[in-house]
C-alpha cells in the first residue's frame, strides 16, 4: 500500500541499523523517486545496503562547523530531512529546517558529540529532560510553519501511541466507556480519563530475548540496536516522570530547576539503576531504568492542572527495560570500566538464530490492576517481512516510516512530539509490521512474593509506590 506521495527531496542524515532497515519500507509505502533520496552518514558501513536500492550515498560527518555547509545545497523548500543520526544535535537541524522550509523528523533529541557525558555539565543539564526543554522552545517560533516531529521512534514514539490504546481499552473493560477519543491535540481531555481511570504508574516494558549463534567476547558490546545509543543513553542520569501520588523524593532524586517540572533524574547512571516490571511472555523481571525522552513527554503530556497552573494529578512514567542477554552481560562490563566503552562493537542482525522483542506499555493502579499493551514480534516474523531489520529494529523503522508519512500529511504542524500526532492513524501504519499486537490484564504488583529474606522498606498501603519498584 501506498500511504503517501512526496514530491520533494527526502534527505536521510545516518545509516546505521535502523537507517538500513527503515529505506526498504519508504520504498515500498512512500511514492518518491530513488533519484530523490541522498543518504548522507559519518561512516561507509551501509553503503551495500544503499546500492542494492540504487540511492545516492555520501560520507560525510555532520559536525558544528560544516552542517549548514553540507546539508542546505541538499535541501530545498518543501524537502524533507530524516534525521537518524548520533552525535548531531537535533535542536540546530530543526532550525535549519524552519530556516529552509523543509518537513523534519528524528527518533531522539541527540546533542553535538559528547552532550551526554560532559562532566563539566550537571546532571540536569546533560538529561533528556533538559534536552526536551531545548527542543520545546523552539515551539513558538515554529508554529505554523514545516512540521518537525521530535523523538518518534519505537520509544519514544510508537510507545505514546500505545499508551492512547490502553487507556481506550481499560475504559472500555472498565464500565468507562469514551463516547469517541479525543484528537490528540486535546491532552487536556487525555490527561482527565488517564486520571479518572486511576492510572498511577506507566512503564515502558521491554523484554528482548533475542540471541545470537555466537556470545559476546570479552571486550566487546554486543546489542541488538545501535551501541552507541545505548550507552549514550545509558551513562545519562536515570530518569522518570514524576506522579502525584509519590510520597517522597528517593534519597538521590533530584528535581530541575526550570521547565515543566514533570520529572525528576537520579544522581546515578540509568545502566546501573534496575526497576521492577511485568510482561505477559516474560512476566516479573528486573529492567534498567533506561533515560528516554517519553518518560518526560508522557508525564507532562497526562498533566491535570487547575485553573491557577497547580498540578492535581500525574502519573509516573519510565522505561524499564532488559535487552538481550549479551547486551546485559556488556552492560554489566561496562560498568566494571567506570562506563567507558569497550574497544569492540557489535550489532546483531544476520547472526540472530532465534527470540523476540515483547515491547509495550504497562499501566498501573486503575481498577484492574496492570494492563500491559504492546507488540511481540519474532526474528522470524521480522525477515520474513522487511529486509535488513531484526525484531527489534523494525519495531524502530516502522514508527519512523508512520511519523514520516504523518508530516507529509500534516505539512505546516510546527513543532510536534509523539503524544500529539494522532495515535489511529500511526498504528494503522504499523500494525502490520508488529508481529502479535496484545493487550493483558494481569493482577501483578512490585510487592508479590518479596521474600522476607532481608529488611526491606516498603510501602504496602500503596503498591504503585516507586520506592516498591526500584530495585535496591
Amino acid at each position: 500500500m501506498i500511504h503517501a506521495s512526496f514530491a520533494g527531496r527526502l534527505v536521510m542524515l545516518g545509516f546505521g541499523s535502523i537507517g538500513q532497515g527503515v529505506l526498504p519500507l519508504i520504498l515500498r509505502h512512500i511514492d518518491v523517486p530513488k533519484d530523490r533520496i541522498t543518504i548522507v552518514t559519518a561512516e561507509a558501513r551501509g553503503h551495500a545496503v544503499a546500492a542494492e536500492y540504487g540511492i545516492r550515498f555520501m560520507v560525510q560527518a555532520a559536525t558544528p562547523e560544516n552542517y549548514r555547509d553540507l546539508l542546505t545545497p541538499l535541501l530545498r523548500k518543501g524537502d524533507f530531512l530524516l534525521n537518524l543520526s548520533v552525535d548531531v544535535s537535533s535542536v540546530a537541524l530543526m532550525q535549519l529546517c524552519r530556516e529552509l522550509d523543509v518537513l523534519y523528523l528524528d527518533t531522539v533529541v541527540e546533542p553535538w558529540l559528547g552532550g551526554y557525558t560532559d562532566p563539566s555539565l550537571s546532571p540536569s543539564a546533560r538529561s533528556n529532560y533538559a534536552m526536551r526543554e531545548s527542543a520545546l522552545a523552539l515551539r513558538d517560533a515554529a508554529r505554523g510553519g514545516p512540521t518537525s516531529v521530535t523523538a518518534h521512534g519505537a520509544n519514544p514514539g510508537l510507545v505514546s501511541h500505545f499508551v492512547k490504546q490502553a487507556l481506550l481499552d481499560i475504559a472500555r473493560d472498565t464500565g468507562a466507556p469514551v463516547a469517541s477519543p479525543p484528537p490528540a491535540s486535546d491532552r487536556a481531555a487525555w490527561a482527565r480519563l488517564a486520571q479518572r481511570l486511576g492510572i498511577k504508574v506507566i512503564h515502558i516494558a521491554e523484554r528482548d530475548t533475542q540471541v545470537a549463534d555466537r556470545p559476546k567476547r570479552p571486550g566487546e558490546f554486543v546489542n541488538t540496536w545501535s551501541v552507541d545509543g545505548f550507552v549514550g543513553e545509558g551513562c545519562q542520569p536515570a530518569e522518570l516522570g514524576w506522579g502525584t501520588h509519590e510520597k517522597a523524593l528517593p534519597p538521590d532524586g533530584r528535581r530541575h530547576e526550570s521547565g515543566c517540572d514533570a520529572a525528576i533524574y537520579l544522581l546515578r547512571p540509568g545502566a546501573s539503576t534496575r526497576v521492577r516490571t511485568w510482561t505477559p511472555l516474560e512476566g516479573p523481571f528486573h529492567g534498567f531504568l533506561i533515560t528516554h525522552n517519553e518518560s518526560i513527554s508522557i508525564a507532562d503530556y497526562y498533566t491535570v492542572r487547575n485553573a491557577d497552573g497547580t498540578v492535581t494529578y500525574r502519573p509516573t512514567a519510565h522505561y524499564a527495560y532488559h535487552p538481550c542477554d549479551d547486551a546485559v552481560l556488556s552492560v554489566h562490563e561496562l560498568a566494571g570500566k567506570n562506563w567507558h566503552m569497550q574497544p569492540e562493537k557489535r550489532l546483531m542482525t544476520d547472526e540472530i538464530i532465534r527470540g523476540m522483542d515483547e515491547l509495550g506499555v504497562l499501566l498501573m493502579g486503575h481498577e484492574k490492576g496492570a494492563y500491559w499493551y504492546g507488540s511481540r514480534l519474532t526474528i522470524e516474523q521480522a525477515r520474513g517481512l522487511v529486509p535488513h531489520n531484526n525484531a527489534t529494529s523494525l519495531q524502530v523503522t516502522v514508527a519512523v516510516l508512520a511519523g514520516v508519512i504523518w508530516a507529509m500529511e500534516n505539512p505546516r504542524r510546527g513543532l510536534v512530539e509523539s503524544d500529539e500526532i494522532d495515535h489511529a492513524r500511526i498504528l494503522e501504519i504499523c500494525r502490520p509490521y508488529l508481529g502479535e499486537v496484545v493487550g493483558v490484564y494481569s493482577d501483578w504488583t512490585p510487592l508479590q512474593d518479596r521474600a522476607a529474606l532481608f529488611p526491606e522498606d516498603l510501602d504496602e498501603s500503596d503498591p504503585w509506590q516507586f520506592k516498591n519498584i526500584r530495585v535496591v
